[in-house]
């Protein structure tokens, strides 16, 4: 069994992705100008590595676009509850842009016949919504973090898994949420995904290949069910992106996103 201290293990992959792209890094004045950008955002998730994160945007100062659900926590209690305020306080004060990604975080299943859509949980439990419905879970992180900071959400939506339908989408504008926000392909992150066939080294690897100027990313502030936080990497993602030459913005930034 290896000895060496995950710190030491992340320090030695964050060397590895500034050597990786070196060549392709500018220097002197042209480090200041980008070569591309891309769209860093972040879904609530399970909070588990949610300081780790902040810390990491904080010293490379990078704004990201947080998309809000009020989802349970490894503390047990919930992501929008009063108690999370002043980690959300200290993101806005960062200059992050935040949307809403449901109350409840249930998926969209269909448009009904009888006017509804159905809403139904990972667990099976199914809901049909009505207009003011839908609203309402579109508000309520809103309402929750304003309560928390004293700022607004940004008129963008997230659906859970990405998943709308077509009456979900004219219920979202109707009710202040105009802008649907998905991810470009390349920018699924997959810290979702199984650690035993999607080892960090290949997620890393993969993201550090194929990422393209204007690509929208996603991560979560913590997964439950991967064995292999995507955290560990998360610094050398970002080092290795900057050694590209890589800036990042918020969605607010981005012209016909």
């Amino acid at each position: 069994m290896s000895t060496r201290r995950p710190d030491r293990i992340v320090a030695g992959l964050v060397a590895v992705a500034v050597a990786l792209f070196a060549v392709a890094a500018p220097s002197g004045a042209a480090a200041q100008q980008c070569r591309g950008t891309l769209y860093l955002t972040i879904d609530t998730g399970g909070m588990q590595s949610a300081e780790r994160i902040a810390d990491v945007l904080r010293r490379h100062q990078i704004r990201a676009t947080f998309f809000l659900a009020n989802e349970k926590t490894f503390r047990g209690d919930h992501s929008l509850d009063p108690a999370w305020a002043d980690y959300w306080k200290a993101l806005a004060a960062d200059g992050h842009l935040f949307g809403s990604h449901t109350w409840r975080h249930w998926y969209f299943r269909g448009d009904l016949q009888d006017g509804t859509v159905r809403y139904a949980s990972v667990e099976g439990t199914a809901e049909r919504l009505d207009e003011a419905a839908v609203c309402a879970e579109l508000r309520r992180p809103a309402e929750a973090f304003r309560a928390m900071t004293g700022n607004d959400l940004a008129p963008i939506w997230r659906a859970p898994g990405g998943r709308t339908t077509p009456r979900t989408l004219e219920w979202a504008e109707r009710c202040g949420f105009p802008r649907h926000v998905g991810w470009s392909r390349a920018g699924f992150l997959g810290d979702e995904l199984p650690s035993d066939r999607y080892p960090n080294r290949v997620l890393l690897e993969r993201a550090l290949r194929d990422l393209r100027d204007g690509d929208v990313m996603m991560m979560h502030l913590g997964i439950w069910s991967r064995k292999e936080p995507f955290v560990e990497v998360f610094e050398p993602l970002v080092t290795g992106l900057k050694a590209k030459g890589f800036c990042f913005a918020t969605l607010a930034a981005g012209v016909g996103r």
